[in-house]
């Protein structure tokens, strides 16, 4: 059987339809021969088998066969890292004048584009190499299931007294410590002391004069170094002291306490579990806070303290991480006029988001927090969709196979990624303001908010379910997202975020131009 036939016959297949052979393994010591293939759209358990038959038929009998399928689109930040790879790996001279930023990618249609963005001084050099873009495309089409193009665009520079001159802005966390009253007061070492304490989660701060409150969960005595001269003799022994570790329930505190004479023995009686109100100061020492009380007396949180939320912490003043991008979507263009769009469509502004994960874990009373791989989003303003927001997340974690064969992201293509605490302020800043939408969305919302209360960044968003919405208005055998699509004819890569998002898009803005008006939450 030839390449082509094999190919030819595989394509037959509605999940291979489009599908490239990535390459062939031969094992010789194992006397084995694995195809590698890659395709843009789910595939069955039977184009499985179907692909495993057809490799068993081109091989001779004497070879053990075998297939790999990967499923994975041509994302554009994906189809940058591999040009890079493959620059470093066969063009060396080239990649040491081209950034990933200096590469632009556009996936839009049958055919996607490339821009290798070089400066006018390298230009002739990179013209002269004329295998260089051939062999770029070449590499693209055995990896990913569509056909490129590439070209050589000027490297654009900002002009200086621009924003290459331009100091970032730091972003400053103003919100006011949360403090209580201290309740059942009793003096020990000082009756004149705040009678307010405040939250030791907040306590992140030097001061002169801070008042904690908690229960005593462990007491230590110790022993300080004694003091020595230039020879090593002893001038002045150590002084005892307690080391206390105390809780108010958001937070733990220990800290050390020297006691006074007069006041010794009441501090010594003092317990495990035990409530305690202490003043001292809070320093710096060795670039980490420290606290030494001063003073030390009986008091306690008020009845049945419930802490208050923090308030949100500032969202970044500038993009860090992940830059969100203009989008034009040009078949909404086709799709539909602007005065056919409900007023509730026009005066909002929505992110249509969606995120990859390690697992089904959104919430850690269901156990350990499965972790964001991708988050796509878009975001439509008076009624189209006007930008994207994708990246690709580190979960710091290995991933499962069938996460793998579900979506195409593996763990090479993560380990460069951000991590989600680079990553997720940005985020809380691109939906600022916004109404959120997603197909299923509270299982997503839960991901997003548990992870931007980790960094501190309250995410509190109206939203709007496409699935619901679908079922209420709509007569379909199911609700899935690729239904959804078959329904409204929008064909897309499914199970990666920036696509999964983008179609849902759509799908809201045909569900609400049906419906008229927003559904009442």
């Amino acid at each position: 059987m030839t390449q082509d036939e094999f190919m030819r016959r595989l394509h037959e297949r509605e999940g291979l339809r489009s599908a490239v052979l990535n390459k062939i393994t031969v094992d010789r010591s194992a006397r084995s021969c694995v195809f590698g293939i890659v395709t843009d759209v789910p595939y069955t358990e039977e184009d499985e088998k179907a692909a495993a038959a057809l490799a068993r038929e081109a091989v001779p009998a004497t070879l053990r066969t075998g297939v790999r399928i990967v499923k994975l689109s041509a994302d554009p930040q994906i189809v940058r890292k591999k040009i890079m790879q493959h620059l470093s790996e066969s063009h060396r001279a080239a990649a040491a004048c081209i950034a990933e930023e200096d590469i632009e990618v556009s996936t839009e249609g049958d055919t996607a584009e490339f821009r290798l963005g070089v400066d006018a001084a390298e230009r002739g050099f990179f013209e002269k190499n004329e295998g260089l873009i051939p062999g770029i495309v070449r590499m693209l089409e055995r990896n990913f299931c569509k056909k490129f193009r590439g070209v050589l665009v000027d490297k654009v520079k900002p002009e200086r007294g621009d924003e290459e001159d331009e100091e970032p802005e730091e972003t400053f966390d103003y919100r006011p410590s949360r403090t209580f009253p201290v309740a059942d007061f009793e003096a020990i070492d000082e009756a004149e002391v705040p009678k307010t304490a405040t939250y030791i989660a907040d306590c992140d701060f030097a001061s002169e004069s801070l008042t904690v409150c908690g229960e005593i969960l462990f007491i230590q005595e110790r022993t300080s170094r004694p003091k020595t001269d230039e020879k090593g003799e002893v001038v002045r022994e150590g002084k005892p002291y307690l080391r206390f570790t105390i809780s108010d329930t958001t937070g733990k505190l220990t800290f050390s306490y020297y006691p006074r004479k007069k006041t010794e023995e009441k501090i010594r009686a003092l317990k495990e579990g035990d409530r305690i109100v202490c003043t001292g100061r809070m320093e710096l020492y060795k670039d980490q806070l420290s606290f030494v009380a001063r003073y030390i007396n009986r008091g306690s949180m008020p009845q049945d303290f419930v802490p208050e939320a923090r308030p949100s912490k500032a969202l970044p003043a500038r993009y860090t991480k992940v830059f969100p991008e203009k989008l034009v979507d040009y078949d909404q263009l086709s799709l539909f006029g602007q005065s056919d769009l409900p007023p509730d469509l026009v005066n909002n502004t929505f992110v249509v988001f969606d995120l990859e994960t390690t697992g089904l874990v959104n919430t850690p009373a269901s156990g350990k927090m499965d972790a964001i791989t991708e988050i796509g989003a878009v975001k439509i303003e008076n009624g189209e969709i006007r930008e994207k927001f994708t990246t690709l997340v580190n979960p710091e974690r290995k991933l499962d196979e069938e996460i793998v064969r579900l979506t195409g992201i593996t763990d090479d293509m993560l380990k460069d990624a951000p991590k989600i605490g680079e990553v997720i302020g940005d985020f809380c800043k691109f939906c600022d303001g916004c109404l959120l939408v997603g197909h299923n969305v509270q299982f997503d919302y839960k991901f997003v908010r548990y992870y931007a209360e980790q960094e501190e960044y309250a995410f509190e968003h109206k939203t709007y379910d496409t699935m619901t919405l679908a079922q209420s208005m709509l007569f379909l055998p199911n609700y899935k997202l690729n239904t959804l699509a078959d329904y409204y004819g929008i064909s897309f890569n499914h199970h990666r975020a920036w696509a999964d998002a983008h179609t849902t898009a759509k799908i809201f803005i045909e569900l609400i131009k049906a419906k008229k008006c927003l559904p009442k939450n």
